[in-house]
């Protein structure tokens, strides 16, 4: 036998034993350090046969992680980097993964620590909120570091893409641990009864009734039990302006729609645009309505229109509709494709001068590194406190429920609370936190809190019921494209009439 045959059956040798490891780790499982230009699909797809195989590699990793923080920690399957360490299963362990796999279930793609996990549903995505919410993670970690919290958020629409998720899991008997819920008659709609667990005794161990104001008590009771556990106070109706436009065009913060409309037609006139909406979540119109009707009709008034005691066919709502109009009138002409905080980055870009939102916007401004802004009450409403407070909830079925009890503890902590608010763009739910740990609009709002008078915010869920809230927020996306006063008035009417709340 040549030399030269020699050689070649050796390579060929090495190749077999080559192929050989490579079928065993592949059988057995593997190591795999990200390389640019690396995504979970194309590695599915070279080890596992299928691109779609991804969240076995992500689920793997994810567990090996607790056991070795050598090993990455993917919260984003978009999001690997070079130099990652995965752990890619092997091709039985990722079938069977994959067999019991539901994407509407993230905490599937997490592992479990010692005591199990924390599953968190929220719809806190984006800036100050994420941020804050991150904050009262870093609490529960110091507390519990055998859990493993999963941030299962879900983006849009103010919640209303998670809130639809979140019935289908409770529904299913399947839901997460604890979930976000608006203060006040929202609960309606989840059938507290059935799906969740009331939180009287949680209340009382953690003395809680001491440290949330009156006010917020009796929106938090329904049907006379507490049902979540506040972490917060958002106020609805803030004016925001830049004030660099401000300067520019010579005015100072409007008070009334009078004085609102001559500042627009100021701006105007020197080339700015006065007014900023972004409508695209469905959701943002009727929330600058619900402030203009505060504005408009007055905090009795108000409140009475959401009891059944004011008819919405009182002249104060054609008012307020026609102000509504004009003021969208003056509104940038792309706001159906911008969401809250896009048309937020109008004012931090100087692309616009004046928006009305809720204080979450301050926490989008600061995650910004934003400071040329200021703030007033919207037109007509100093002296009123638009409110709407975030809490948590028990499901009934959690799968966690201790690692869930003490979750809703931290929610309503001294520590808790001040972790999470500056960075959200809130005041605390409790009443002894320190002002000095919040920024200047932050205290003014507390000082607000303290003394306007309080009515409650229909869009985030204190004021209505939720069918009742549906058809308010459809009526009122109509009419930013209509302008039809007497039929958005009369349509308001019957949805308060068929929602039993009018006669």
């Amino acid at each position: 036998m040549s030399r030269r045959t020699i050689i070649c059956l050796f390579l060929v040798l090495v190749m077999l034993l080559s192929l050989g490891t490579i079928a065993v780790s592949a059988q057995a499982g593997l190591t795999y350090t990200i390389k640019l230009g690396d995504n979970l699909w194309t590695l599915a797809n070279k080890y596992l046969g299928s691109g779609t195989a991804w969240p076995a590699i992500m689920a793997t990793t994810n567990q090996k992680n607790i056991e070795d923080p050598t090993f990455a920690y993917i919260t984003n399957a978009d999001l690997i980097h070079p130099g990652w360490k995965l752990a890619i299963p092997s091709a039985e362990e990722a079938e069977a993964f994959l067999a019991t796999y539901d994407p509407g279930k993230p905490e599937m793609l997490f592992g479990a620590r010692a005591k199990g996990q924390l599953v968190v549903g929220s719809w806190w995505t984006a800036g100050g909120e994420a941020e804050g919410l991150a904050g009262m993670f870093r609490i529960y970690k110091e507390k519990y570091p055998d859990v493993e919290i999963v941030n299962a958020t879900v983006a849009g629409g103010a919640g209303s893409v998670f809130k639809g998720i979140l019935k289908t899991r409770l529904i299913g008997g399947d839901p997460p641990d604890t979930f976000q819920l608006h203060a006040g008659l929202e609960v309606e709609g989840y059938s507290p009864e059935q799906y969740l667990q009331p939180l009287d005794d949680l209340y009382a161990a953690e003395g809680l009734e001491e440290v949330f104001p009156a006010d917020l008590l009796t929106l938090l009771k329904y049907k006379d039990h507490y049902w979540g556990v506040p972490v917060n106070i958002h106020r609805s109706n803030v004016l925001w302006y830049n004030k660099t436009l401000f300067d520019q065009a010579g005015v100072t913060p409007p008070t009334s729609f009078d004085e609102f409309f001559a500042v627009c037609d100021a701006l105007k006139a020197k080339g700015i645009a006065p007014y900023i909406m972004g409508t695209s979540g469905g959701w943002e119109g009727p929330h600058v309505f619900e402030d203009v009707l505060a504005g408009t009709c007055g905090a009795e008034t108000y409140r009475g229109l959401w009891t059944g005691q004011v008819p919405w066919t009182d002249a104060c709502v054609a008012t307020a509709l026609e102000n509504f109009k004009k003021m969208v009138s003056f509104a940038n002409a792309d706001h159906p494709a911008l969401d809250w905080a896009a048309a937020a980055q109008y004012i931090v870009d100087g692309k616009g001068a004046m928006f009305i939102m809720g204080d979450w916007t301050d926490g989008y401004f600061t995650s910004k590194a934003f400071t040329d802004y200021g703030w007033t009450s919207p037109p007509g409403t100093k002296g009123i406190f638009v409110a709407l407070s975030d809490s948590f909830a028990l499901t009934a079925q959690a799968p966690n429920m201790e690692n869930s009890r003490n979750w809703l503890a931290v929610c309503g902590s001294l520590e808790g609370q001040e972790a999470f608010n500056p960075q959200k763009g809130s005041i605390c739910a409790r009443t002894d936190c320190d002002p000095q740990l919040f920024n200047a609009y932050l205290q003014s709002a507390m000082q607000d809190w303290a003394k306007d008078a309080i009515v409650p915010s229909v869009m985030h869920g204190a004021a209505a019921f939720e069918s009742w809230v549906s058809d308010f927020k459809d009526a009122m996306a109509l009419f930013i494209t209509t302008g039809d006063v007497a039929g958005t008035q009369a349509v308001l009417q019957q949805a308060c009439v068929d929602a039993g709340i009018c006669q």
